[in-house]
């Protein structure tokens, strides 16, 4: 989510541009001839749903360079560019983007349902996670396996209903932020300290005012937490001051996490595993690499790296966090959360 760098002279030259891409996907055309891009085998051509964060930029360069054989010939062939109507540092992104990945040999379409027509599998990418649950529901009709980015939705409710569409359809997705597959943290995940019986984890703390807090930014951290602690988080207090935010999670056998989200100083991501054998610190960032080759091991097998309990505690905790925000700082159990059936 790093900030664009085009001017504003910029983003209006490129955003007429794009006007015509979201009107007729015919208006495009490559800077590459199709012998320049390796054809993707049928059952391993990627879509893309928006055209608004910088992964797409980052998974198109990787799958689509001539040496990329550890993916397993999977290809982004074709991308539907609209993602969020309203939020500013997602909607001037996309001509540019747009205009990056075409170099690379993708075909921009005017509509999802013309997407699910060229491709087998998708990656959901839009950053508004407003957007999410109706742009789900039509890949999920379509039977496509799908990777929806973070947030995988602007709220608990709808992350209960895309995984309920999920189960009702019976197509297999995850989400996941890439810091859960850096290689230190999966390496505590792996039992590295022992039983992790305590994780303190940071990040940066953006916020969008249309996504509650800790979605936006914040869920990096958060994802991270979880990532060394599991599930079975019961209660969080969140306590706020103008450099920080600290939420502090209890989990069912007593023990503590904390979520440190930083909103001003150094802005970093990084935590602390506690554990019965030794105490480590997460390593440098690994990069995308690691959760798209998750990615498309899961496209593979249709076996989700991350289940659909976890991923729905960790919105669980974050929408309890603002809970417990408007409640000044008073306990908020997780279980409160969830949509009563």
């Amino acid at each position: 989510m790093k900030k664009s760098n085009n001017s504003r002279r910029q983003f209006l030259q490129q955003s007429s541009m794009a006007g015509l891409a979201l009107v007729s996907a015919s208006s495009w055309s490559t800077s590459f001839s199709s012998s320049q891009v390796a054809q993707a085998e049928l059952g391993k051509r990627i879509g893309i749903i928006g055209l608004d964060t910088s992964h797409v930029t980052a998974f198109t360069k990787a799958l689509n360079a001539p040496e990329a054989s550890q993916y397993g010939g999977y290809k982004i062939v074709a991308a539907y560019p609209r993602g969020s109507k309203d939020i500013l540092s997602s909607t001037e992104r996309i001509p540019a983007y747009t205009t990056e990945v075409q170099k690379y040999g993708v075909e921009i379409v005017s509509s999802i349902q013309d997407l699910l027509t060229k491709v087998d599998v998708v990656m959901l990418e839009t950053n508004d996670g407003r957007l999410h649950l109706e742009q789900a529901l039509e890949v999920l009709k379509a039977g496509k396996r799908m990777f929806i980015d973070k947030p995988i939705a602007a709220s608990l409710k709808d992350a209960e209903a895309i995984f309920a569409a999920s189960e009702k359809y019976k197509v297999p997705v995850f989400s996941a932020s890439s810091l859960r597959f850096s290689p230190s943290a999966q390496e505590i995940r792996a039992g590295k300290v022992g039983k992790v019986i305590g994780a303190d984890a940071y990040s940066p703390m953006k916020i969008e005012k249309t996504h509650p807090d800790l979605f936006w930014y914040g869920i990096h951290g958060v994802e991270t937490l979880f990532t060394m602690m599991g599930t079975g988080c019961k209660q969080v207090n969140r306590y706020i001051n103008e450099e920080q935010e600290v939420v502090v999670g209890v989990w069912n056998d007593g023990r503590i996490g904390t979520f440190r989200g930083l909103k001003n100083g150094k802005q970093e991501y990084g935590g602390t595993a506690f554990g019965s054998n030794s105490v480590a610190h997460l390593g440098p960032y690994g990069g995308y690499d690691p959760l798209l080759l998750k990615i498309i091991e899961f496209f593979q097998t249709g076996i989700p790296p991350v289940s659909k309990e976890e991923t729905l505690e960790i919105f669980a905790f974050m929408e309890a966090a603002d809970a417990s925000k408007n409640q000044q700082g008073a306990k908020v159990n997780l279980a409160d959360m969830y949509s009563k059936k």
